[in-house]
């Protein structure tokens, strides 16, 4: 019997039945997270305008979420304040102020991000009105990994094309372990792992139609599924129709600037952690279809080129990822190399 071609995620050092080992990978990926976190979500996944608020009214407000009067201010309850909170940390919508001293997280302002989408004359979605903005939060969301580890984790470092709720419970077990000082409990990492579910897979009502009003809006993305109620859950990898070529370039540019790389491989591109065919679950046909529109889109600023079977993206100038950006929400062309 063949083994599967996607890879598989090693358990204590074990590979399931009938799986390859995984192909090596350039970063260090999971054992480069200094800091984890598997709680702060208050078992809510967050809402369509918890972003809204929480930016908007933090903006005016740096020291809103340590007021009393913060429920009044985002319109609910005194739990679900504190997961606003924690959604706009772990989507880098807002940051502590370095500044301050000794601020301990007390004082909150706007990213760059998230005041170019929820602030300003003219933001560029604040309502999340764009599937774009969407695309743009997930790769936010599980590309930092100290406020939302399990969701870095499972689309950055899990290999297996499928998962159960225990499987999963059980591998980030394995993982908080690493961690001694959170001192998670079992409880505590089946709700982080129920909330993750419940971020990407919509819930549905009596009719079979899914309820919007309480559902996160990732779950819109259609990245991860259940083919039937008893099924594992599997990750939707392929081409993502939604998926603008702006918001992939941001994630290849952002790639790219973390890793100070002017030439990147294409199975990087494809499976290295935080790469942009990992995050956004791109099969390689997918992945190879965007890299090759790539030289129109800049400019030639990048092109992706093959070689002796060697397949690449060399980056020949620097792009202003967030004028990528800027020229995708406002609907104008930009000049995206630093030589234009």
């Amino acid at each position: 019997m063949g083994c599967r071609t996607t890879d598989p995620v090693q358990v204590d050092g074990f590979l399931p039945p009938g799986a390859c080992a995984p192909r090596p990978l350039a970063s260090a990926g999971i054992m480069d997270i200094k800091v984890a976190s598997f709680s702060g979500h208050e078992s809510f996944p967050f809402r369509n305008t918890w972003l809204t608020k929480g930016v908007t009214q933090c903006a005016e407000d740096p020291t809103l979420f340590g007021k009393d009067d913060a429920l009044v201010s985002l319109g609910v309850g005194k739990n679900m304040v504190r997961s606003i909170r924690h959604w706009c940390l772990a989507t880098r919508m807002l940051e502590e102020d370095d500044t301050v001293p000794n601020n301990r997280g007390r004082q909150l302002k706007p990213t760059e991000l998230g005041k170019r989408i929820f602030l300003g004359e003219a933001p560029w979605d604040p309502y999340l009105e764009d599937v774009a903005t969407l695309w743009l939060i997930h790769y936010q969301l599980v590309t930092g990994d100290s406020k939302a580890t399990t969701w870095y984790y499972a689309f950055n470092e899990m290999h297996q094309p499928d998962f159960t709720r225990h499987g999963l419970e059980q591998t980030i077990g394995s993982l908080a372990k690493r961690y001694p000082e959170i001192r998670a409990s079992a409880n505590t990492l089946a709700r982080d792992i129920d909330v993750f579910i419940r971020t990407y897979v919509g819930s549905s009502n009596s009719q079979g139609t899914l309820e919007e009003t309480l559902d996160c809006p990732l779950a819109e993305l259609g990245l991860i599924f259940q083919p039937a109620p008893t099924s594992p859950y599997a990750f939707a990898r392929g081409p993502k129709d939604t998926l603008p070529d702006a918001i992939f370039l941001f994630a290849l540019c952002t790639f790219a600037q973390v890793r100070s790389a002017k030439t990147l491989t294409f199975d990087d591109l494809a499976y290295a952690p935080r790469s942009p065919g990992r995050v956004f679950k791109l099969d390689e046909p997918a992945l190879a279809e965007r890299l090759e529109r790539l030289a129109d889109l800049t400019g030639n600023a990048i092109q992706f080129s093959e070689s002796a079977g060697l397949k690449q993206v060399l980056l020949r100038e620097e792009i202003d990822s967030m004028q990528v950006l800027d020229g995708y929400y406002h609907g104008t062309s930009v000049s995206l190399g630093e030589n234009r």
